[in-house]
């Protein structure tokens, strides 16, 4: 069975405090997340390896941005995010 069969996903965004590397201004970005929430139930047609799988996942969130643009006017260039975990568990 697909591990993606435990989870339901959803979108969110979080805020994020950023430097720009290029013109070292601090503001806040909105990073989208991927949130994955686990399932109550174990879907049907599961076998005994299915089953300790589904009851060792834990819910969590996934970055999904790996790059934003500077919010200065003046600079607007593309920068990796750094920083910030890339997942996160709930």
């Amino acid at each position: 069975m697909d591990e993606r069969a435990f989870y339901s996903e959803s979108q969110t965004k979080k805020p994020a405090t950023l430097n720009c590397p290029f013109c070292r201004t601090q503001d806040t970005y909105e990073l989208n997340y991927l949130v994955r929430t686990k399932k109550d139930r174990l879907p049907g047609g599961a076998d005994e390896r299915d089953r300790a799988k589904f009851a060792k996942a834990q819910s969590y969130m996934l970055l999904v941005d790996t790059q934003t643009m500077c919010k200065n006017a003046r600079c607007r260039k593309r920068f990796d995010i750094s920083g910030i975990k890339t997942v996160a568990f709930m």
